[in-house]
């Protein structure tokens, strides 16, 4: 069984080794990196891993209408890779597919819904926990405090990511989940519980219980403080015109709850990030990567708007979780209004049309 993921990244190669060793631990095949626009080294780090044989990395430029990271996942559709695949899996370097099911590899998780032809698995915010300064660590170590398992707000808490299986059904990749071709009935796809998928017309998945019963998505968004400075200064790949500020260190930064399950994978692992790092020129990669964000970070806080969201983020505390009914009242009045705005921009078009 070939799994393919997919992925894209600019300036994340501190973080490729850990990220790689532990999805091939968990039984992902082939790997199809896109990179771009790279101060760090993360296009020499990939570069070298392909050469010995651990993926495929291909370079992807910005500029252009399309966001960088949907014209990565245009490309991906038409590669050969993608059509030799069995099972999909789009995700980001700060993005770990969480397996409770069995010994946690991708094939106790296909055992346990046998019949499913897709999983759409719920991200889990991962907090900053009062990091400062970032250090060359396992993220999955560093990182333990997670958001609550029943929560739907902020709206973001809801999406997911998607592991599917290739079939001749889909026009495209996505980033949350592949889009269905005009004509064609969705196949049985499970959430993260293993119940049927009711998000399958949204990247949303509303529901007011637990949502990781045999997988989850750890999602690591922030990082260090010193991290997010950094990613800050990158920006998003898929929203070239969206902020990462404070709000978005707030919708995420939750600590509720310690979750360390994916510790159970730590020495496998280690043993395979060891591995990896044998190789003299990944490793004078990794430690020129690593320099190069301490030297950035650094800069960044010398300038006075990476001060001041620094300073900030110094003073925020965690985030803290809603009361249920407050946070289902603010996703029912932004699903109103998402509607309405629909309708005003679909209004709008005909009037355009009509030549009004």
């Amino acid at each position: 069984m070939r799994v393919l993921l997919i992925s894209t990244m600019r300036n994340e190669a501190p973080f490729i080794l850990e990220w790689l060793a532990y999805h091939q631990h968990i039984g992902v095949t082939d790997f199809l990196i896109y990179s771009n626009d790279c101060d760090d080294g993360t296009d020499l780090m990939l570069d070298r891993l392909q050469a010995l044989g651990h993926l495929t990395h291909e370079r992807n430029h910005s500029g252009g209408k399309k966001s960088v990271q949907w014209r990565a996942l245009t490309k991906a559709f038409r590669h050969p890779l993608r059509r030799s695949a069995d099972w999909i899996y789009v995700a980001d370097v700060d993005e770990f597919l969480n397996i409770h099911a069995g010994d946690g590899q991708i094939s106790d998780l296909m055992a346990a819904c046998p019949d499913a032809d897709g999983f759409a698995i719920s991200w889990r915010m991962f907090g900053n926990a009062g990091v400062r300064g970032f250090e060359d660590r396992p993220i999955m170590a560093q990182f333990t405090q997670a958001a609550p398992e029943t929560l739907v707000w902020p709206w973001r808490s809801v999406q997911y990511k998607s592991l599917f299986k290739n079939q001749n059904v889909y026009e495209r990749l996505g980033v949350h989940r592949p889009k269905l071709a005009d004509g064609e009935t969705s196949p049985h796809w499970v959430d993260g519980n293993g119940d049927i998928d009711r998000s399958a017309a949204s990247t949303y998945q509303f529901s007011q219980s637990p949502r990781y019963g045999l997988a989850q998505i750890n999602h690591y968004a922030l990082g260090s403080i010193e991290s997010f400075l950094v990613k800050q200064a990158r920006g998003k790949p898929n929203h070239d015109t969206d902020p990462i500020d404070l709000s978005y260190w707030i919708e995420r930064n939750f600590a509720s709850e310690v979750d360390m399950r994916i510790l159970r994978h730590g020495a496998a692992v280690d043993a395979r990030r060891s591995k990896l790092m044998s190789d003299p020129e990944v490793a004078e990669l990794h430690d020129a990567s690593v320099r190069w964000r301490i030297r950035k970070a650094s800069e960044l806080i010398e300038k006075q708007e990476s001060f001041d969201l620094y300073s900030t983020l110094l003073q925020t505390p965690s985030t803290r979780p809603l009361p249920l009914a407050d946070q289902e009242a603010l996703l029912n009045q932004l699903v109103m209004l998402r509607r309405k705005a629909r309708r005003d921009k679909a209004r709008e078009s005909g009037k355009t049309a009509n030549g009004a």
